[in-house]
């Protein structure tokens, strides 16, 4: 197993987020195979998902950022997933997140994580802009994305016009009250 040199380690005061790893294919694929990845473009198939996954890896080097892996301090299994993602087909620049599973949420994992991603976007990437893209039906990440301040933009391109969802546009620090 090799690994992509330069994916940088971000910390929260209760998480990891850390760059993928072979071993991490289990867990994502478990949850692509649950009814819980519904809002994130599943159920899929272990081949589909396999290949998410795998661009996961790719998007680390090919774009030099990409979706961390989040774990629980002290603890180096998967809980979810939080970070930054453009892929070719997306209109903007998107930071995202997921809990793997159902017994994680509640905590703040999300909300910290993606903070965190959030922080990482604005100070080290240098972004100028990002959405959050959310399922409509997905009440969750509605009221998360809120929290972190981020603004639904009913003029902001959308990534599937097949399947549209709503966009968070989060605001830039100097610009959040």
């Amino acid at each position: 197993m090799i690994s992509i040199a330069g994916i940088p380690t971000l910390e929260t005061a209760r998480l990891v987020l850390r760059g993928p790893i072979a071993g991490d294919a289990q867990a994502f694929m478990a949850f692509y195979r649950s009814k819980r990845s519904n809002m994130a473009g599943g159920p899929l198939e272990d081949r589909e998902s396999w290949q998410a996954f795998a661009a996961d890896f790719g998007h680390w080097a090919l774009l030099g950022f990409g979706r961390f892996i989040v774990t629980l301090k002290g603890n180096d299994e998967p809980i979810g997933l939080a970070g930054h993602y453009a892929p070719h087909s997306r209109p903007e620049k998107e930071v995202g997140w997921v809990l793997l599973d159902t017994a994680n949420e509640g905590q703040g994992y999300a909300t910290e994580a993606a903070q965190r991603c959030i922080d990482h976007a604005w100070q080290v990437l240098g972004w100028d802009t990002f959405v959050s893209y959310i399922n409509s039906k997905n009440d969750a990440s509605t009221r998360l994305a809120e929290r972190l301040g981020a603004v639904q933009d009913a003029n902001a391109p959308q990534p599937n016009t097949d399947k549209p969802c709503l966009v968070y546009r989060h605001p830039r620090p100097e610009m959040a009250t």
